[in-house]
């Protein structure tokens, strides 16, 4: 514990096991906020979504056996976006191991393809190098998640060692003739892009790319839910690369003559399945980790640096306001408002509702579904640390990531995007808002189907639905149980009076919506769905 205030971890989250009652008895003492959940993806989960909140580690405790393998959901998500992540496993006793023990599970090897490293600190004296070393190697190159298992007889030896100091990591020193490199190509360009993404971004950083932007006279596009990271307002912001790309901005990635790909890999989903970027763009890939780097795609000019410290160091100009401008322009038609939709109750409404805040720290949360298409693309992004979103695709995400969200920004407003297959992966969280008083409002969109599943099924299989069908609950009803505010909203005119009820009720909120199974995503983004598989 002490190890851990030293790495100014103040928030754990965990369900708790017999494999690491020492822990638990620590936890007692500890100025660290415990916060227990209902299961451990949803623990996983949240502490994954503290951790690209606050830019270091997420930690999350679990039991051996079914409490580690529940929570490999929340370690594939921060493997997938590249999220700083310490997971801490009880173990069997050391005597044990190899005997298939009662829960034993060997984590090297179930882990394995999915952590940077698993460890375990089968001596008392070792446990504050481990723990150390697990937040050093979590937040090193690409982050991750690294695992420490416990074994819970070693919990109970007294450790003589000193508790490990702060973890931090220097970035590399910068190559200065790469960057004057860049610099000559992109004032040279005529139609450069410059897409941003990825997980070493803090909020100086975003506003130092605002006014690279502006200097640089560079459009910036940002890649499948990493869209905080600039503002959706800004005369340089051109849309996200993502799941049903505005078709105006594929073509611009698609005849640009310098593609900076900057902190992001530019994996599957921005890339449209690896068809972009073309065989002849000239691309540019900035990223942290050296092993990244002409992986995923061949780039004419390489450069490893942390995205912060490459726009420090870049000192192109330029300006091309009429490109821009036009890129820009064919944002704003494609996010315009309202936008037709069959039901009674639509999501354009939502997201008009939401729009007319005008909050520009409102922070969004959401899982997998497609109901998620109108958020990605009709939503106004305006902060960085406004979307907590899984870049994996993980159901049932939305509403852990919103408790994690809540609990570290109080005072702000807190939004879940669910559907009703996605709500009900991990919609016992609920308890866990009431409990720890985390005040989200959870927007239930329910069309009665695992809708993405059933597009795709349509478009592959047509007539041959199976299998994608939901009967559900009440879920207003199911939210009052739990001791929330539930309340259930059939109408687009009902919606705004429901929503503000939600924003002052003292409780955890959920708004039960009955949308049209028609109306599973906005008909141009459906369409560019068919060319992905």
């Amino acid at each position: 514990m002490e190890t851990l205030e030293n790495q100014g971890v103040d928030r754990i989250f965990c369900v708790p096991g017999e494999s690491y009652l020492d822990v638990l008895d620590a936890l007692r003492d500890s100025a660290i906020q415990t916060v227990v959940a209902r299961q451990e993806g949803g623990a996983a989960m949240m502490a994954e979504a503290d951790a690209k909140l606050t830019g270091r580690p997420g930690v999350v405790f679990v039991t051996r056996g079914p409490g580690a393998a529940n929570a490999s959901s929340g370690v594939h998500v921060a493997q997938q976006d590249s999220t700083p992540l310490v997971l801490f496993a009880g173990q069997v006793a050391r005597a044990a191991r190899g005997r298939d023990a009662f829960q034993e599970v060997d984590f090297a090897a179930f882990y394995g393809g999915m952590a940077k490293s698993v460890e375990e600190a089968d001596d008392a004296d070792r446990l504050p190098g481990v723990v150390a070393q697990a937040f050093r190697t979590a937040l090193s190159d690409r982050p991750g998640p690294a695992v420490v298992s416990l074994p819970e007889d070693m919990l109970g030896e007294p450790c003589a060692a000193p508790p490990g100091g702060r973890v931090a990591v220097s970035d590399e020193p910068l190559d200065d003739e790469l960057v004057r490199e860049f610099d000559a190509r992109l004032e040279d360009s005529q139609r450069p892009l410059v897409v941003v993404g990825g997980s070493l971004w803090r909020a100086p950083d975003t506003a130092r790319l605002a006014n690279y932007a502006e200097t640089a006279g560079v459009p910036v596009a940002c890649v499948f839910r990493r869209q905080q990271l600039f503002d959706h307002e800004h005369p340089h912001y051109v849309g996200d690369i993502g799941i049903g790309v505005n078709p105006e901005l594929r073509r611009a990635v698609e005849e640009t003559d310098l593609l900076v790909l900057l902190g992001t890999r530019f994996s599957e989903i921005p890339s449209q399945s690896y068809a972009l970027p073309l065989a002849h763009t000239p691309v540019v890939h900035v990223h942290p980790d050296a092993s990244e780097l002409q992986r995923v795609h061949q780039a004419e000019l390489a450069i490893q640096a942390r995205p912060g410290t490459f726009l420090a160091a870049s000192a192109a100009r330029g300006k091309r306001s009429e490109y821009v401008h036009a890129l820009h322009a064919g944002y704003l038609e494609w996010s315009r408002l309202p936008h037709p939709s069959p039901g009674s109750m639509t999501m354009g409404k939502v997201m008009a509702t939401l729009r007319d805040l005008r909050d520009p720290h409102l922070i969004v949360t959401n899982g997998a579904g497609n109901y998620s298409g109108w958020v990605h693309r009709f939503h106004r992004f305006r902060w960085f640390g406004t979307q907590v979103a899984p870049t994996s695709g993980s159901m049932g995400y939305g509403l852990p990531a919103a408790i994690a969200a809540k609990l570290r920004h109080p005072e702000g407003t807190v939004v879940c995007f669910a559907g009703d297959g996605c709500f009900q992966m991990t919609g016992q969280e609920i308890a866990t808002a009431v409990q720890y008083d985390a005040r989200v409002i959870v927007l239930v969109v329910d069309n009665g189907m695992y809708g993405t599943i059933r597009m795709h099924q349509e478009r592959s299989f047509p007539g041959r639905v199976h299998a994608t069908s939901l009967t559900n609950p009440d879920f207003a009803a199911l939210a009052r149980a739990y001791g929330g505010y539930g309340e259930r909203v059939e109408r687009d005119a009902d919606f705004p009076a429901a929503f503000a009820r939600a924003r002052e009720a003292r409780v955890p909120a959920v708004l039960h919506l009955l949308v049209d199974p028609e109306a599973i995503t906005p008909a141009e983004t459906l369409a560019s769905l068919r060319h992905l598989p």
